[in-house]
């Protein structure tokens, strides 16, 4: 069975090449000592069987992260017979930066350049033959969505295996550097090809000292020898630093000579249209205000669209509760059980999935659409100065944003974050991003005590001012975590702004709806059920006449009235733990002391309601604060451990949020005090 490695620069279709080669032959485990992912498929084509790695998408190998590092090893170390790089036939000679890098490890490599119906669209034409003539190795162009080009890359595959690969084609770099690698090249065993001489003798030149000694161990490298080869360089002045630079200028000047002889433009200015727009986008003065816009664009879709299927879900869900009473009375079953079900556990759960579906099913679809487009990276950029001074980097602006649809979500984001440091302070200050699921309460509050009326264009201009205030808070207080208790460099960002592309609608709408939407709402649902038993428990249990959520709202009392809320709207909180959705359900039923869930459109009645339990201005902008700084709910809090395992960062992120809200409750309350 033939070997096939498949690595490339992210986004630029690897996992869709993959996908069409291997179909649902696929397996996912950790390549052996490593702790990242790494996917293998089997396909057969031409009576010839092959295993093919999907490796790490990423831009480089200096190795600044694990994904780099699986690539690197890979490539450098196991029994290969082919490489395939994929490139975006839109961004080739950005990509051809990494093709070669790559061709310094092996030159058993297919260049499948990929999106060439894309790039042709544009207007793009890469010249195929030359740029195989160029690099002394085999192309194909295809476009992985087409069966036909999947056709022609596996016909590339089988007839690369009896391709003339030589040592032809090499990059050349300074004649001193040239000179140390001669020296090198003797060092390392005489069986060991040309090539793999050459880039571990590169190697031994860089700053990767923890590689520099798995090759001295590996090959037996006389140190000595290594050592005054190193020397030599550092005498007249070729530091580490000078030479990863002139690696990076050969390298990249080198790639755009290649670009240049094979790409070229049906429209010539479509390069500067690009730039012209990027110029607007990533404008200092201009570029966070826009992306602004953007922000409150969606949130106002998603106000404006979701109450629609809200509404058909409440009906569906009472009608269907009916037809299940139905059938509990027909089964003769005992009416504390009908009970315990339907107003326990059904009515909570029907209630989180009619309040929580909606939105974010409308949300996770814009949101890839703008990913998908090309805008997201483009935010990122923008944030990334603001997270510099805050001591971490920009990667963290992409994990912030997945917040807006589920901090869970943007937990699990954190994984695109190289250092550990920087990953656990994205991960503490996610919850301060308002999710979707908050989104209601902040609404419905916003609407009834500020707007005075629900209407969708300033809700939306509103809680975008609380949004506002929440990416403060989260910037202050990674500056205070970065200088304090998480000290640390700040690592490299390397961000790719991609072209501008035409989204697939049904990809965005599967990869939203399933890897996000479906799974946010599974782990809602599966901590809402206990949740409704523990709700039905103490709104169905009296002490002298009162329920336990009566009860133990008066012992809350002392200190919700001191941070300028009451002790009903602390309960609501705790109890809505598992999804912050029923906080706002849970309130109306204290205050009315029912035991159960009711229904909360009339906006005009729960107006009513809360200005006779005491409610105020100072009561409603406290709650909106307490909203957005509270702690997470159980979903978040369980990700979190489940990517940190450590119970220290969990409770952390529990308390962290829930400090900040009650400062800014007390700070309301004073300033209410001289007003």
């Amino acid at each position: 069975m033939y070997r096939i490695a498949l690595c490339g620069n992210p986004n630029v279709g690897k996992s869709t090449v993959f996908n069409a080669l291997t179909g649902l032959n696929q397996h996912t485990g950790n390549w052996t000592g490593k702790t990242v992912d790494l996917k293998d498929g089997k396909f057969s084509h031409l009576n010839k069987d092959y295993i093919i790695y999907d490796l790490p998408g990423t831009y480089s190998f200096s190795c600044h992260s694990k994904e780099e590092e699986v690539t690197r090893d890979f490539i450098s170390f196991e029994d290969i017979d082919l490489t395939i790089v994929v490139t975006d036939a839109v961004s080739l000679e950005r990509n051809l930066n990494y093709v070669l890098q790559v061709l310094q490890m092996t030159k058993r490599v297919l260049l499948c350049v990929n999106l060439i119906d894309e790039a042709k669209r544009k207007k793009i034409f890469v010249n195929i033959d030359r740029l195989s003539g160029m690099l002394n190795i085999p192309v194909v162009g295809i476009s992985a969505k087409n069966k036909k080009d999947i056709n022609k890359l596996k016909d590339a595959i089988n007839s690369s295996l009896d391709y003339n690969f030589n040592d032809k084609f090499n990059i050349k770099y300074s004649s001193l550097i040239e000179s140390s690698l001669n020296k090198l090249y003797k060092l390392f065993p005489d069986d060991m090809s040309y090539s793999k001489k050459r880039f571990f003798s590169l190697k031994l030149l860089d700053d990767d000292f923890e590689f520099i000694r798995y090759i001295i161990n590996k090959y037996n490298i006389d140190e000595n020898k290594y050592f005054c080869v190193k020397g030599e360089l550092l005498d007249i002045g070729y530091d580490n630093n000078k030479i990863s630079d002139e690696y990076v200028s050969v390298i990249s000047s080198h790639a755009t000579f290649i670009a240049k002889s094979v790409i070229s433009y049906g429209d010539v200015n479509y390069l500067n249209k690009i730039k012209m727009i990027d110029k607007i986008l990533t404008n200092k003065f201009f570029g966070i205000p826009i992306m602004f816009l953007f922000l409150l664009f969606i949130l106002w879709i998603t106000i404006d669209l979701s109450s629609y299927p809200s509404n058909f879900l409440f009906s569906f869900f009472k009608d269907l509760e009916i037809h299940l009473v139905n059938i509990f009375d027909k089964f003769n079953v005992p009416f504390f059980i009908k009970d315990f079900f339907i107003n326990g556990i059904y009515s909570v759960v029907t209630w989180i999935v009619a309040v929580m579906f909606p939105p974010m099913a409308i949300f996770f679809p814009l949101f890839t659409f703008l990913e998908d487009l090309g805008v997201l990276p483009r935010i990122a950029f923008n944030l990334d100065c603001c997270f510099k001074k805050c001591k971490t980097c920009g990667k963290q602006a992409l994990t912030m944003l997945m917040g807006f649809g589920c901090n869970a979500v943007g937990v699990l984001g954190s994984r695109i974050i190289d250092s550990k440091r920087e990953r656990i302070l994205a991960i503490l200050t996610n919850s301060f991003i308002p999710c979707n699921g908050r989104f209601p309460t902040l609404i419905a509050i916003i609407s009834i005590f500020i707007v005075g009326k629900t209407t969708s264009v300033l809700s939306a201009l509103y809680l975008g001012l609380f949004i506002v205030l929440a990416i403060l808070i989260t910037f202050l207080v990674t500056r205070v975590l970065s200088i304090t208790f998480l000290k640390g460099k700040k690592s490299s960002f390397i961000l790719e702004l991609p072209f501008y592309r035409k989204p697939n609608v049904k990809s965005i709408l599967v990869h939203s709806f399933i890897d996000r939407t479906v799974l946010i709402l599974v782990r809602a649902i599966s901590i809402a059920i206990p949740a409704g038993i523990i709700l039905y428990i103490l709104s169905h249990f009296y002490i002298d006449g009162d329920n336990l959520l009566t009860i133990f709202s008066s012992l809350l009392d002392p200190f919700g009235n001191f941070i300028g809320l009451d002790g009903k709207i602390l309960l609501a909180f705790l109890l809505g733990f598992p999804a912050n959705e029923i906080v706002i359900p849970i309130l109306i039923m204290i205050y009315m002391k029912e035991t159960n869930m009711v229904d909360t459109s009339n906006l005009l009645f729960i107006k009513s309601l809360f200005i006779d339990n005491g409610w105020t201005i100072r009561t409603a902008l406290c709650f909106l604060v307490f909203v957005l700084f509270h702690f997470p709910c159980s979903t978040t809090l369980l990700t979190i451990y489940g990517e940190t395992k450590s119970i220290k960062w969990t409770s952390i992120a529990f308390l962290l949020p829930l400090f900040i809200g009650i400062i800014l409750c007390l700070l309301i309350r004073f300033v209410f005090l001289f007003l």
